[in-house]
């Protein structure tokens, strides 16, 4: 499939594959596509009606030379009927374009955002999600424009440039083949020039833009600008750019000079030479007044929709850039879970077993970070792994919930094969309590239910109890109502935990997953998130990935990780026994610094 860049979108050429790509829309129509068939038909009429409007105005300069009031009066009120009738149809060829473009597009965000958040985590290691919300935002509008007006306006053109050409030819062949002779190309040669100039508009904006980052990130670090004195650099970096701006702004205003000297004597220059030469043909007698006022409006008709026409393509040629990176998304194989909530999930006992796991990432392949990882981790045990940072150990929460597939060996729940379970089943009996908890924008209330979306009062009250959250929580003045922000930016280290650490207790995993829980917390905070912690471990099974070897010395067993393998295992007074063991060496480390 064609892949397309920002940079890339005015040279992406409308093909057989992307035409068919971008016909794919009008599947997410459903019951909306007459809509768009009949907003055609109004269109139709919208150009007939906007061709009518020349003729009738030549026939109505022509009254003059025939001295016919009536005539005259008919035709002025034909030309009001000609304009009632474009209004009503332009009303309700935008009206059916929206109704069926925002109807359409409602349900290809829908399936997008559906596929998107179902999506392996292979998936999301490899993209940003700038560029994912990009798919969402900028070129979903993109699309939106297009179906909205860009496709009805191009029709239109068109239509108006074939029929346009068609009755210019009957009013006089002569003249027709001056005017596409002239008009067309300079007119053509007019959006060429515009479009550079515009590119020109567009780098003085970058720079500005670049300008303005300079000086955000000035403003934001203005404690280390003065703590090194260094405004003198900062202002020469601005003003560095400030003359960027300078130089290209100067060199595109000269191009603005020349566009607007082309536009004054090339374009109005032919319109000159058409109009004298339809006046040369007026006086030898080989068309009326009337015709050649038909005939330069209909000229004008013509020229401004071959420079329109150009512009319009452009635009329609994005709008198939942006429908085919819409359509990426939503080809992309999407992990078998449900929209829905699963009420129904199978409780599992929660027995681990690891045998002979391999594993790299599919976007380093040269890499192996597992090598053959030996352990079982029983019903209510709690299983410690500890090592040298990259050693593997996030590595193993990440296999256990499935986010990426193992390379080698075998994983086991109960005995049975991890890829045996329903992947929402699986994850159902999971819980992970990671270092830097992510919680969402809503209210604590809303952030402990995520654990469990249906849970009582009572049981997020309880929940949070046990998380030793309620304290801090009753201390604000809405309780379970307060707004945590965004990421939970209005909540401490502390106290974020402790609202994941209650998310957990509500989803009552069977395997419990904290992954360096306590590792960025003041001493305060870690007490009261490792009291939180041994309620949450309780009747489960507990892989605990720790940094802090003191808050995993009453584990049932300790698996020291190096270099990908499990290199000394046992508990915490066994480990301690190896003579220049690595445990030994970094809980030497870690309690010396006390």
């Amino acid at each position: 499939m064609a892949r397309f860049e920002e940079n890339d979108l005015p040279k992406a050429k409308i093909n057989a594959s992307s035409l068919s790509k971008a016909v794919l829309i009008f599947k997410y129509a459903d019951n909306h596509k007459w809509k768009f068939y009949v907003g055609l038909i109004f269109l139709l009429m919208t150009g007939a009606t906007a061709l009518a409007f020349p003729k009738l105005m030549g026939m109505l300069v022509d009254c003059v030379k025939n001295k016919d009031n009536s005539e005259a009066n008919s035709i002025a009120l034909g030309l009001v009927c000609i304009l009632f009738l474009q209004s009503f149809f332009s009303f309700f060829r935008l009206s059916l374009f929206v109704n069926f473009t925002e109807h359409t597009l409602a349900n290809i965000r829908l399936a997008l955002y559906s596929n998107l958040v179902k999506l392996p985590m292979t998936f999301f290691s490899q993209k940003r999600v700038g560029e994912l919300n990009s798919r969402i935002s900028s070129d979903i509008t993109q699309i939106q424009d297009t179906l909205t007006s860009t496709i009805a306006e191009f029709l239109r053109q068109f239509i108006l440039i074939i029929g346009g050409v068609a009755l210019l030819a009957s009013q006089s062949f002569k003249l027709t083949l001056m005017m596409l002779s002239i008009v067309p190309v300079v007119a053509v040669a007019a959006v060429i020039f515009g479009r550079f100039i515009r590119k020109y508009s567009k780098n003085v904006q970058d720079k500005v833009a670049e300008s303005q980052v300079i000086v955000e990130e000035t403003l934001q670090g203005i404690s280390n600008v003065k703590a090194f004195a260094n405004e003198w650099y900062e202002i020469a970096r601005y003003k560095g750019k400030i003359q960027e701006i300078v130089t290209i702004a100067i060199k595109g205003g000269k191009y603005r000079g020349y566009f607007a000297s082309f536009i004054i004597f090339c374009l109005f220059g032919a319109i000159v030479a058409v109009v004298w030469y339809g006046v040369t043909l007026s006086i030898s007698g080989e068309m009326s007044v009337g015709q050649l006022i038909s005939f330069v409006l209909y000229s004008t008709f013509v020229g401004a929709s071959f420079g329109g026409i150009a512009e319009l393509y452009a635009q329609i040629q994005k709008a198939v850039g942006a429908t085919e990176r819409v359509f990426e998304l939503l080809d992309e194989a999407p992990e078998k879970i449900n929209s829905n909530q699963n009420q129904s999930t199978k409780k599992i006992k929660g027995n681990v077993t690891f045998k002979n796991v391999s594993f790299f990432y599919p976007s380093r392949p040269e890499v192996q970070v597992l090598k053959d990882v030996n352990f079982t981790a029983n019903f209510g045990q709690k299983i410690a792994i500890v090592g040298p940072s990259g050693a593997g150990k996030s590595t193993i929460s990440s296999l256990l919930l499935r986010f990426y597939d193992i390379t080698g060996g075998t994983i086991l729940i109960d005995n049975k094969n991890i890829y045996d379970y329903d992947l929402e089943n699986l994850r159902g009996n999971m819980s992970i309590v990671p270092q830097d908890v992510i919680l969402f924008g809503g209210s604590i209330r809303e952030n402990i239910a995520y654990g469990k979306p249906n849970a009582t009062e009572e049981e997020i009250l309880l929940a949070a109890k046990q998380a030793n959250a309620l304290d801090f929580v009753n201390g604000f003045p809405e309780k379970f109502d307060t707004l945590v922000g965004e990421r939970g930016i209005k909540l401490s280290g502390g106290q974020r935990q402790r609202i994941a650490i209650a998310r957990a207790l509500l989803k009552n995993p069977s395997i419990l997953i904290l992954d360096e829980a306590t590792s960025s917390l003041d001493s305060e905070s870690e007490k009261l998130v490792q009291e939180a912690l041994e309620n949450l471990m309780e009747g489960r099974t507990s892989i605990i990935i720790a940094h802090r070897l003191a808050t995993i010395r009453n584990a049932d067993a300790i698996l020291v990780l190096n270099d990908g393998r499990i290199a000394e295992e046992g508990t915490h007074k066994e480990l301690l026994e190896i003579e220049n063991g690595i445990y030994k060496n970094l809980s030497n480390l870690q309690f010396s610094e006390y």
